[in-house]
This record gives structure tokens, C-alpha cells and sequence, in this order.
């Protein structure tokens, strides 16, 4: 099958949103996954300084976890042009405080700024609390990452320290910015809003 028509067949939907589904992983897809992890203009601010195969990408993505899963990740699905445009999710999951982080990286640049990050990221967290039952969902951002910072912003995470100078990232040292969001706080902003 030809990559074009592997893109565009339709999975099915796990999370349904207004531009973007959030879908299963698909292993068919993990070139994609792959390019985005080593595109410099992605892995900028995403942890990601080291160079990642397919086979590491398989590994860290389909990795087979024995007992309660720690890591939970979807595909982001570009529902019109229908093609995968990133990947995201909750890891570091504990069930037993009823935590996780939740991470999201939009690989494709040309859907950067369009709120779709903010909106797969609402179904991330609302997935996290009304399915999950987790209890606080944290999120970390650079500080140069200031896409990342709107989209926290947007979804009512709250700051809760600022490490200085805890990443070096093109040639100097930048801040991490830790945020969280528990069940409680998310459910005054959903009855506001």
C-alpha cells in the first residue's frame, strides 16, 4: 500500500473532537512518529536530544508493560485532511496517588498556532479525570516554548515552580515551567465555561 494511502485511511475514532481525533497508535504510522521525534523544529522543547531509530521508536511507543499501564499515548488525527499530525498522552501514570503527566507533540508545523495542541490536549486531560479518575494531571514546559505555555494556560493548569535553568537548549539554559491540574479545579473551570 502506498504511504498517501495509508495516511489517509480513517481509523477508528477513540476520542472524538471537533478538528482532531484522538485515535490508537498505529504501527503502520511509526515513520511518521519517527520524523517528528528527530525533526529539529519538534524536538526542540520536547526532551527528545538524542537521536531515536524506527526500532527505538517502536520500542519506547509499543513497549509491553506488564501490570497497570505507566504510559497511555494516541495518535492526534487532522479529521478534514485526514492524516496523523502527532502523538500525546498521559505517562508516568500512578494509579495508586491517581496521577499522571500528560504530554503532546504536534509534529506537522503547518498546524502549529491553530489551537488544535489546546484542543487534543482538553481530551487528553478529560480523559484523564472522567475515565482514568485520576486525581491531578502535571504538565512540564520549557520557557522558550511559549506555544506550550498558551496551551496550559488555556487548559487551566496552574504554575507550580520554576526550575532555573534546569535544560540547556540551543546553546543556553532555559527554565522548565511545572504546572498541574487537579479533578476539582478542572471540574469549577468546565461548569464556568
Amino acid at each position: 500500500m502506498e504511504k498517501k494511502e495509508k495516511e489517509k485511511q480513517k481509523p477508528a475514532p477513540f476520542i472524538m473532537g471537533e478538528n482532531v481525533d484522538l485515535v490508537a497508535l498505529n504501527p503502520d504510522h511509526i515513520e511518521f512518529y519517527n520524523r517528528w521525534n528527530n525533526d529539529p523544529r519538534v524536538r526542540r522543547y520536547s526532551r527528545n536530544p538524542l537521536p531515536r531509530t524506527i526500532e527505538d521508536q517502536k520500542k519506547w511507543l509499543f513497549r509491553e508493560q506488564e501490570g497497570p499501564k505507566e504510559h497511555i499515548a494516541f495518535e492526534v488525527w487532522h479529521k478534514k485532511d485526514k492524516r496523523p499530525i502527532g502523538i500525546g498522552g498521559l505517562g508516568r501514570i500512578n494509579w495508586l496517588y491517581r496521577n499522571a503527566n500528560i504530554w503532546l507533540s504536534i509534529g506537522e508545523p503547518e498546524y502549529w498556532n491553530q489551537n488544535i495542541g489546546t484542543e487534543a490536549s482538553k481530551m487528553i486531560i478529560e480523559y484523564g479525570f472522567n475515565e482514568l479518575n485520576l486525581h491531578k494531571i502535571y504538565a512540564g514546559v520549557f520557557s522558550p516554548n511559549k506555544g506550550s505555555l498558551r496551551c496550559a494556560e488555556k487548559d487551566g493548569f496552574i504554575p507550580e515552580l520554576i526550575e532555573k535553568d534546569a535544560c540547556y537548549v540551543d546553546g543556553e539554559y532555559v527554565d522548565h515551567h511545572r504546572f498541574r491540574l487537579l479533578k476539582e479545579e478542572w471540574l469549577k473551570l468546565k461548569k464556568q465555561g
